[in-house]
């Protein structure tokens, strides 16, 4: 069984809070873009622990592109040194279309394009290949 917990304090209180989970022996914590963006604290608790594994849960795909994202993701992954893990979703019709001016269409869809093309935008930047993706 995995211990999972919320890293939802404010901001100057992160390193503290992410090394008392990691003493106490969460096996992670996540953050939600709830009030705030979701990887900011994750960096900060990248930071200050070493062995935690450090998730989204949720970041609003639909409010990014796939290229941010896949960057965003990369880096944090790789400053954590693999133990970032990336939780996307579509968000709720209203939040995306009054909140962040978005348009709503087909997010089932829409989500699978969006991971496609960050798994293609990577695969690109592993292997040396040029960037191929298509979608709607």
């Amino acid at each position: 069984m995995r211990v999972i917990g919320p890293l939802f304090q404010p901001m100057p209180e992160i390193p503290t809070a992410i090394k008392d989970a990691e003493k106490i022996g969460f096996d992670a914590v996540y953050s939600a873009e709830i009030n705030n963006d979701p990887f900011f604290p994750l960096l900060i608790a990248a930071e200050h622990s070493k062995k935690i594994e450090l998730m989204t849960s949720i970041a609003v795909a639909f409010a990014r592109n796939p290229m941010t994202l896949a960057n965003l993701a990369h880096d944090l992954n790789q400053y954590s040194q693999g133990r970032f893990v990336l939780g996307i979703g579509s968000q709720i019709k209203p939040h995306i279309t009054r909140s962040l001016s978005m348009p709503w269409s087909k997010p089932a869809a829409r989500i699978r394009a969006f991971i496609q093309a960050m798994q293609a935008i990577w695969h690109c930047w592993y292997t040396g290949e040029p960037l191929n993706f298509d979608a709607e």
